[in-house]
């Protein structure tokens, strides 16, 4: 563990609060033909989280990466990463940041080692051997570390884009859907080091369609929908906010509608008339299960089994995006 990040760790370990590393402060952007792709963005990414960005296709996922990382200036706004200014500053932000891009852009006649040698001397690193050895032998291309890139299957590639990316031991890491079109074992690998990564003090924020994953791994969730950021905020309280649990009833003998006496309780029939699915809010302090089973019982709707689940992380961020779109409409 090199010295910066084992004092981030520790900071971030003492203080459960710990400053934001990133500002980002009433960011637009506007393309030339019109197109406004960020909204008035303001978003605060803590130090040593992993913060993952959701969104459908076109929200303006990479867009926001690509303004945080320099690549793209904001119409307007400000955005500071680790203490420096991202355009008055530009070479000393870039510098502390890694991006994995969604593209496989690399150069393929170089070999693994040249190329993330080259990397981490790109943004004014002493060459370090054995700091580029334990990269690549993290992500599996030790091997392959004389192999030309072109010779490279896609998954060793995206593991290239991985070692590049932190070759110059950034404090803060983009990935930007890296699971996309990788084999399992890449995937377990990566987040593998994206927990190490993390418990050394980097600051990790993804952008996924795997909704799991960043139900799995993530601090914090973002969901971005047409350019505007709808919500931010930790991912248990998230769930525990907007999740909803639901109550499927199996029926003894299967039903064709649900009866008019029960149409005012939010249930649904099973498309083959099998199961009643009731969803309540489980902070409520009636849930009115006990009310719905005595009504079920008048209606002479009997039932053999009876189980109850939570609402996933992608049920919230699908119910979140389709309210957005009806609000905008």
């Amino acid at each position: 563990m090199h010295e910066k990040n084992a004092t981030d760790a520790t900071m971030t370990a003492n203080n459960p609060n710990p400053a934001p590393i990133i500002f980002v402060r009433g960011v637009n952007k506007i393309y030339a033909d019109g197109f406004q792709a960020l909204k008035n963005i303001n978003l605060d990414i803590k130090r040593g989280e992993i913060f993952a960005l959701l969104g459908p296709n076109g929200a303006g996922k990479t867009t926001l990466i690509s303004l945080i990382c320099g690549i793209v200036k904001a119409t307007s706004g400000s955005i500071i990463a680790d203490g420096q200014d991202t355009v008055r500053d530009y070479r000393a932000a870039r510098a502390t940041i890694g991006l994995v891009p969604q593209e496989l852009h690399t150069d393929s006649f170089e070999s693994v080692w040249a190329t993330i040698k080259f990397s981490r001397g790109l943004f004014g690193k002493a060459h370090d051997a054995a700091y580029l050895e334990k990269v690549l032998r993290d992500l599996s291309l030790w091997d392959k570390r004389n192999a030309k890139i072109m010779t490279l299957s896609g998954g060793m590639k995206r593991r290239v884009l991985i070692a590049k990316a932190l070759a110059h031991e950034p404090t803060i890491l983009f990935l930007d859907e890296p699971s996309a079109g990788v084999d399992v074992e890449l995937r377990h690998d990566m987040w593998r080091m994206v927990r190490e990564l993390r418990a050394q003090g980097t600051t990790i924020i993804l952008t996924t369609h795997y909704i799991e994953e960043a139900e799995d791994m993530a601090d914090r969730i973002g969901v971005i929908s047409k350019g505007e950021l709808i919500v931010v905020e930790n991912k248990e309280v998230l769930m525990r906010k907007l999740g909803k649990k639901q109550l499927t009833l199996t029926l003894r003998h299967p039903i064709t509608s649900i009866p008019i006496g029960l149409s005012a309780w939010p249930l649904t029939l099973s498309d083959d008339g099998h199961a009643l699915i009731y969803r309540f809010d489980a902070q409520e302090e009636e849930t009115g299960i006990a009310e719905l089973l005595r009504m079920l019982g008048e209606h002479g709707i009997e039932f053999k089994d009876l189980r109850s689940s939570e609402s996933s992380l992608e049920d919230i961020f699908v119910s979140l995006v389709h309210q957005s779109n009806k609000e905008s409409a």
